[in-house]
């Protein structure tokens, strides 16, 4: 059995520079690793690929994570081209999933 794409749901944008973004976050489905790469959601019959975004750090109540899991919430750094397209309660999707 596949395991559920994680989900995360921007709670925030605290900090944003070109390619990278700040922001708290609410774990909303699965499990989100640092390293995985995420996907805005986006119409089917867009004309080009949503973007990827990879979620590069975790960080809860001051200490590093290497992973979140609903219902918790954390500030993560995330990076990649579509940084400018984050606002609050966008919901971003995983790209990959854990294999068993």
């Amino acid at each position: 059995m596949t395991p559920p794409a994680s989900e995360l749901q921007i709670y925030s944008v605290e900090d944003r520079s070109p390619g990278t973004a700040t922001c708290v976050v609410r774990c909303v489905g699965g499990v989100a690793r640092t390293g995985r790469r995420f996907t805005l959601h986006s119409p089917t019959d867009a004309p080009t690929p949503p973007p990827l975004l990879t979620l590069d750090h975790i960080n809860c109540y001051g200490k590093p994570m290497e992973f979140l899991d609903p219902p918790h919430s954390a500030t993560v750094r995330l990076s990649g081209e579509g940084t400018d397209s984050l606002t609050k309660g966008i919901v971003l999707t995983s790209a990959e999933t854990d294999d068993p």
